[in-house]
């Protein structure tokens, strides 16, 4: 592999560890604003347990998103300088608004949220965390920002002088149709997400504090009954001496609401999900029609294309794919809701792409086409992965009707076995979006191997990707761990609103989680 190879694998590793990150803090901020909107108008204390718990959670997701999302800024000025070089009159001009605007005042009211508990009026502490909502979902705006201009240059007039594109135009950067598409399937897969982590939380925690108040009543009852019980030895403070009477009642009056108001934002999110990915399909057909082929492997210009569910052979050859499972007409849908539209193949655009660049000799021999294999699979991988979230979120609700609550463990332990699958549709779609878009770094401007920088050889490169690696992994242990501990500790025994009469009284400043 050259630098370009190596670059490209370092950025992706780096990418999709700190994109994994990215959807729960995005999700998940606006859901723990709502829990704590829901006590502040109900004053019932199970919200306020739920806020803290999962306002724990957040607070241990946002810590390292913040520190791998700061390598990806170097890496732009280092590994890849000459395509900073080129975008820097348009790429920029987002990346600075997401840092002063959105950034800046999402970690502000982060601060003021965490320590400001029993600091802060009820009201000002309650729109603390609904800005930190916002500044989320402005950060994500911002940075869709720039990479739908990749994904789609606009506002920009090409400079003869310095040899690349003059941003012109900011609001045409900023309300690209492509940004207008691909924002709301973002935050739809962030809440997908976020909600899939609350519920299937939920549903663990309920089937194990429901189990724990069958256990003590066994243990209770003595006699036969009783033979071979054993209670859970468990440092969680709610579980700690609780009464069977007293879980009941947390399974009842916190896990049940909390778990049914998440698994009905899944809901919601997937149908969301849907419908803004038909839309960003409908947009990838104008846009990048190389894209919609290679997502489906499809070589030869097809009216009325199928979609194929599954494919075989080197999907890399064009000579050489077969597929063997399809739905006819239901690519061409997909791309116009029409089922005879013709949908070109790779090796029409290939010859398109070569006769419209064939006067610049930099392009000269150049496949246009992507890596068919990951595109083709990414996308179906996308689609899989999400089927996890319908799983809990079905099941949950199910198990939960009639004012029923969960109590069968196994269905608990497989909401978290699945707990991790709307984070690895969320990566694969991002695979698709950025691999589908090859060989361009910036479509139909700038190839990506003009993209690295001259100075930096495949041995920095590659040493660099190493320590990343490892130290990345380290970091995913670190915060799977913690994650873990403290979702088995659980929420508080009881809380204490904690607010005092006295605003500002003086008080050490500690972090009340």
């Amino acid at each position: 592999m050259d630098v370009v190879d190596i670059s490209r694998w370092q950025f992706g590793i780096t990418t999709v560890y700190h994109f994994i990150l990215v959807p729960l803090t995005i999700g998940l901020a606006p859901m723990i604003a709502v829990m704590q909107t829901m006590w502040h108008f109900t004053g019932n204390d199970a919200w306020l347990r739920a806020t803290k718990f999962f306002g724990k959670l957040f607070l241990i997701n946002f810590a390292l998103g913040v520190a791998t999302g700061i390598v990806q800024e170097f890496q732009f000025g280092m590994n890849w300088s000459e395509y900073s070089r080129f975008v820097a009159d348009v790429f920029g001009a987002p990346l600075a608004l997401e840092g002063l605007v959105a950034f800046f005042a999402e970690s502000t009211f982060i601060g003021l949220w965490v320590f400001g508990w029993g600091r802060l009026s009820r009201r000002i502490h309650l729109l603390c965390i609904w800005m930190v909502a916002f500044g989320v979902n402005a950060s994500a705006y911002f940075i869709i920002a720039a990479n739908s201009w990749m994904q789609h240059p606009v506002g920009v007039e090409w400079d003869d002088t310095r040899h690349r594109p003059a941003m012109n135009n900011i609001v045409a950067v900023l309300t690209n149709n492509t940004t207008l598409a691909a924002f709301p399937h973002v935050i739809a897969g962030a809440l997908l997400t976020a909600a899939t982590f609350v519920g299937a939380i939920g549903c663990w925690w309920m089937a194990r504090t429901s189990w724990r108040a069958r256990q003590l009543r066994l243990v209770a009852a003595g006699g036969d009954a009783a033979v071979g019980v054993e209670v859970e030895e468990t440092t969680a403070p709610s579980l700690v001496d609780a009464t069977p009477e007293a879980l009941d009642d947390d399974a009842k009056q916190l896990w049940r609401p909390v778990t049914r108001f998440a698994l009905w934002v899944t809901i919601a999110a997937g149908i969301a999900v849907i419908l803004t990915g038909d839309l960003q399909a409908q947009i990838m057909f104008k846009q990048q029609p190389m894209k919609m082929a290679a997502a489906e492997s499809l070589c030869v210009s097809e009216k009325g294309a199928a979609f194929s569910v599954l494919s075989i052979g080197r999907q890399n050859n064009c000579d050489n794919i077969k597929h063997v499972v399809a739905v006819p007409g239901m690519l061409s849908f997909l791309a116009d809701h029409r089922f005879d539209t013709e949908i070109r193949g790779v090796k029409e655009l290939q010859e398109e792409y070569t006769t419209a660049f064939a006067g610049n000799p930099a392009y000269a021999g150049q496949n246009f086409a992507p890596n068919l294999f990951v595109t083709y699979w990414s996308f179906r991988a996308m689609i899989t992965w999400a089927l996890g979230s319908v799983i809990i979120a079905l099941g949950g609700l199910w198990l939960t009707r009639r004012k029923q609550v969960v109590t069968s463990r196994r269905f608990g332990l497989l909401a978290l076995w699945l707990l991790p699958t709307p984070f690895l549709a969320n990566a694969s779609g991002w695979i698709f979006t950025e691999m589908g878009r090859q060989p361009w770094v910036v479509f139909s401007l700038m190839l990506t191997q003009n993209g690295v920088s001259p100075t930096v050889s495949v041995t920095q490169v590659l040493f660099s990707m190493t320590v990343f690696t490892l130290l990345y992994g380290v970091l995913a242990v670190v915060e799977v761990g913690l994650l873990m501990r403290a979702v088995k500790i659980g929420p508080p025994d009881s809380v204490e609103p904690n607010y005092p009469d006295k605003v500002g009284e003086d008080r050490p400043l500690t972090v009340t989680y």
